[in-house]
């Protein structure tokens, strides 16, 4: 009884530790296209500046003011890189477009994998 219960704790945390680096690759893409869009990436060097980074919604991009009033976007990961990224509107319309331009590229790989034309048998029927 005890075995099982220790193959079931252990399946459970490699079943975690699998989730948590498909969350890091995903933010690591995200990070690279806000930066391919021109976001700023700022490290968090002070506890003062991490403990602000920590208080933003992490990994989302997030709406906000900046000082002079203009409209900022802020994408916060305290766990990773523990920085910020900050963008203008300018930005956020380019990394939008890389979004899409992304999706566009998956959905045309899946279709050239998804190539039938050899029939159910081989290429000799």
């Amino acid at each position: 009884m005890i075995a099982t219960g220790g193959a079931l704790a252990l399946s459970a945390l490699l079943a975690l530790a699998g989730c948590a680096a498909i969350q890091q690759s995903e933010a690591q893409s995200t990070e690279r296209t806000l930066a391919a869009a021109g976001f700023q990436m700022q490290f968090a060097k002070t506890p003062d500046q991490m403990a602000k980074v920590t208080a933003l919604p992490q990994r989302k991009l997030t709406r906000t003011t900046g000082p002079d009033g203009a409209l900022r976007f802020v994408w916060a990961d305290a766990t990773d890189c523990q920085c910020l990224y900050v963008g203008t509107q300018a930005a956020y319309d380019r990394y939008q477009k890389l979004g899409v331009q992304q999706e566009i590229a998956e959905e045309n790989e899946m279709a050239s994998m998804d190539w039938d034309s050899w029939g159910g048998w081989g290429p000799w029927w």
